[in-house]
């Protein structure tokens, strides 16, 4: 119980520090006063643009996957097709237009 309360108290310490060198010192520039510094407010406006941009990027991954995909898909039907014009058999495509 006792390690507890004194690891309370070194918190309780280091977060007084903290605050005085924040508030009476300023050894940490806060311009809009509130509370928190600049720097910490900057590092977090980087993170929330990084995370934007990551999500903008996955999201076109997953859709070029997609195309991917379906040629893929266009790949195997045709690859039988392939097979039967090497076989001889007559093509299975559009028929083309009569001439008039």
């Amino acid at each position: 119980m006792k390690t507890i309360l004194i690891i309370i108290l070194v918190v309780a310490a280091i977060a007084g520090a903290i605050f005085v060198a924040t508030k009476y010192f300023g050894l940490f520039s806060d311009t809009d006063k509130d509370g928190i510094p600049d720097e910490v407010e900057n590092v977090v406006e980087d993170v929330k643009a990084t995370a934007k941009e990551v999500k903008r990027r996955a999201k076109r991954v997953k859709e070029e996957l997609g195309d991917v995909a379906d040629a893929a898909k266009d790949v195997l039907e045709q690859a039988g097709d392939v097979a039967a014009a090497a076989k001889g058999k007559p093509r299975k495509g559009r028929k083309p237009r009569t001439k008039k």
